[in-house]
């Protein structure tokens, strides 16, 4: 396979999409260990949310036809007959001409349809000055607004997060279906990499900054992390430890050896794992062209490049997206800010080019500063943000273009 019959960044994604296939064990999981987990299933809401009517504010639940015209000059009189307690049966239903105070989320009493804020009237011990109208429903929760029983919740495929677990929590749901968390394998490579811990490494030594970045990165987004430590540039010894970690595993990452250099036998490697092999040996794309992108036997594996800058910004763009379909996730989870560009940026047709960018707020505008440097310097990323994104038919972007931003996550 030749290095330079490179994919596209399109053409990748969607490779991605035709050869990842979902791992489906599905295992059940209690709400407070289901954080990040895929649902298997989907979720109907069986009970309405609320179930009785609420107030939205603090206020006096009144008959709305009695307030209107009321204002600051000509405020309109009702009679208040009593108090709403949280948690508590209103003690009688609101008349015409009365008024009942209710506080935030307490039951609207039978008879009202609308609740004045308290910043609009004034109790004068039993009389009620309302100094501005309402209408019907107005401050007032219907039941079944927030859930209607019967409606679909939640479809299968969705990440739960903090508030997709709220809303289970509110149906009484103690434990969902949900997909099974790929495991992540991680090896480095390289003679030259050495780990963390060693105090003082010798002069052309690197600590093993890729092994922390990308097993962060996993981590983060939910999923479980093996790091395998370091293998040097000897191919045997990468083929037995691979073979070894891929079987323990649902998806296998090798850091570095994936360029064209003598000593790179990533690509033979991964090729020896199972079919239907290597499907990306490089993208048109700056930073990370050396990628290369495999299927073993169902599992995927990730050759990214081993400057810690390129490997980053790769796993973001495309290491997401393998783990994601792995996971059956089935929705995009790209973080877009809009912000204006604050540099002319040239870049070169027929190549899709990620700029590093900080962002920076200056009289209600956001904005974007190109952090340039050599795509390999890891303190570029310490700088910025986000990504923004130069197509590959573009020469560049202008001073004063506004761009999205892919923020970091």
């Amino acid at each position: 396979m030749k290095f330079f019959q490179v994919k596209t960044v399109e053409e990748t994604h969607q490779l991605i999409k035709e050869y990842v296939k979902p791992n489906l064990e599905i295992v059940r999981k209690s709400l407070y260990e289901a954080l990040h987990f895929v649902l298997a299933e989907d979720i109907v809401v069986k009970e309405n949310v609320p179930n009785f009517r609420r107030s939205s504010v603090d206020g006096y639940a009144v008959q709305a036809s009695d307030t209107f015209g009321s204002s600051e000059n000509m405020p309109g009189f009702l009679t208040v007959t009593g108090e709403v307690k949280m948690g508590v049966v209103p003690p009688s239903p609101v008349l015409g001409g009365e008024a009942m105070y209710v506080p935030t989320g307490g039951m609207i009493p039978e008879g009202s349809d609308a609740v004045v804020m308290v910043e609009h009237c004034e109790d004068l011990t039993g009389l009620l000055n309302v100094f501005k109208q309402v209408a019907p429903g107005e401050n007032v929760i219907s039941v079944g607004e927030d859930l209607l029983e019967g409606e679909l919740l939640l479809t299968k495929g969705t990440r739960l997060r903090p508030q997709e677990l709220g809303a289970l929590a509110a149906q009484g749901i103690l434990e969902v279906g949900v997909y099974r968390k790929p495991v992540i394998g991680y090896i480095s490579t390289g003679d030259e990499i050495v780990p963390i811990e060693k105090a003082e490494p010798s002069l052309g030594e690197i600590r093993d900054m890729n092994g922390i970045t990308i097993g962060s990165m996993v981590q983060e987004w939910g999923y479980e992390f093996i790091h395998d430590g370091i293998v040097h540039d000897e191919e045997e010894e990468l083929s037995n430890r691979t073979k070894a970690l891929l079987e323990k595993v649902d998806c296998l990452i090798l850091s570095g050896g994936s360029s064209v250099g003598t000593k790179d036998y990533s690509v033979d490697v991964i090729e020896s794992l199972g079919q239907p092999g290597v499907f990306v040996h490089g993208i048109s794309i700056k930073p990370g062209k050396p990628t290369i992108l495999s299927m073993a036997n169902g599992k995927p594996i990730i050759g990214l490049p081993g400057h810690p800058a390129s490997a980053m910004v790769i796993f973001q763009l495309f290491g997401k997206s393998i783990l994601d379909e792995l996971q059956g996730y089935n929705r995009q989870d790209i973080q877009l800010a809009k912000a204006m560009i604050t540099k002319n940026i040239p870049s070169s047709p027929g190549r899709t080019d990620y700029i590093r960018v900080r962002l920076f707020q200056e009289n209600e505008q956001w904005y974007a500063e190109p952090i340039f440097g050599k795509s390999s310097l890891i303190s570029t990323l310490v700088k910025s943000e986000g990504l923004i994104e130069i197509p590959s038919q573009n020469e560049g972007v202008q001073k004063g273009d506004f761009v999205s931003v892919r923020l970091f996550r």
